[in-house]
C-alpha cells in the first residue's frame, strides 16, 4: 500500500523547516511496511485531493495570504475533510484554516475549516514552549519552537491540543493548538513531529497503519527537549 504524504506550498509555508514532518511520516510509514509517496505540492500547482495525509506549515504575512487565496480556490481542503483525510497545520498553516487571522492591520478570510479566529497579538510571542498533551499520544509531554505575533481564540468547548505549562501556545488561554475532525493544528515548530513523534504515530494511526517498532533515534530529541525544559520548570519553581 502507497502512503500519500501532501507537503502544500513548501515554497512559501517552509520558514521554519516544517517540511521536515513529511520525512519523518515517511520514514514512520517505511517502517510499518508500507510505501510513502511525498508529494511536493508548489504554490501555483493543483492541490490534490487524493492524498491520505496533508501538511501546512508556517510562514511570513504575505506568502500566507498567498496561500490562503490559493486554497480557497476550488476549496480542495474541504474535499479532504469531508473525506476525514488527516492534516497537519502548524502556525500560519493554523490560522489559515481558521474563520479569520490578521495580516498587518487587516484581517483576512481562512478557509473556515477550523472554529478558531486569530488576532494581532500585543507582542511577538518567541521561544521553547512545554505542554503536557490533551488527545492520546505515546509521550507525556508535548514541546516545540514558537514564533508568532498572532493569538488564536478557539470556540467555546473546543480540544485543544495541549496545555501550556512553559511559552504561549495559542497566545490567551494557557493552551496550544486544536484538535477538530480529523485536523490537528498546532504553533509548534521544530518540527514539531520530530520533536513529538507521537504526534505522527497519532496521525498515522488515523488513517489505519500502526508502526509498533519505532527506533530509538526518533524519541531521542522529544527525550532531549522534555528533559531539559521539564527539568528547567521544575528547579524555577522549587
Amino acid at each position: 500500500m502507497t502512503v500519500r504524504i501532501i507537503s502544500l506550498f513548501p515554497d512559501v509555508l517552509g520558514t521554519y523547516g516544517d517540511q521536515g514532518n513529511a520525512r519523518i511520516l515517511a520514514h514512520l510509514v517505511e517502517l510499518a511496511g508500507r510505501v510513502p509517496e511525498l508529494v511536493s505540492v508548489g504554490i501555483n500547482d493543483e492541490v490534490p485531493t487524493d492524498g491520505d495525509i496533508y501538511l501546512l506549515g508556517g510562514g511570513e504575512d504575505g506568502p500566507q495570504a498567498l496561500a490562503a487565496r490559493r486554497l480557497a480556490e476550488g476549496s480542495p481542503l474541504h474535499r479532504v475533510v469531508e473525506q476525514e483525510r488527516p492534516i497537519l497545520a502548524v502556525c500560519a498553516g493554523y490560522q489559515v484554516l481558521g474563520r479569520s487571522f490578521a495580516v498587518g492591520e487587516s484581517t483576512l478570510p481562512g478557509l473556515g475549516l477550523l472554529p478558531v479566529d486569530s488576532l494581532r497579538a500585543p507582542g511577538r510571542m518567541v521561544g521553547e514552549v512545554l505542554g503536557t498533551p490533551l488527545i492520546g499520544v505515546r509521550q507525556s509531554l508535548i514541546t516545540g519552537f514558537e514564533n508568532h505575533g498572532a493569538m488564536t481564540i478557539l470556540d467555546e468547548g473546543c480540544q485543544p491540543l495541549a496545555k501550556v505549562h512553559e511559552g504561549n501556545g495559542n497566545g490567551q488561554d494557557g493552551y496550544d493548538g486544536i484538535v477538530y475532525g480529523p485536523i490537528v493544528a498546532s504553533y509548534l515548530h521544530g518540527p514539531i513531529l520530530a520533536r513529538n513523534p507521537g504526534i505522527a504515530l497519532w496521525l498515522l494511526d488515523r488513517i489505519g497503519i500502526a508502526s509498533e517498532e519505532v527506533p530509538g533515534s526518533h524519541w531521542a530529541l522529544y527525550a532531549e527537549r522534555a528533559h531539559a525544559k521539564a527539568g528547567a520548570l521544575w528547579r524555577g519553581k522549587h
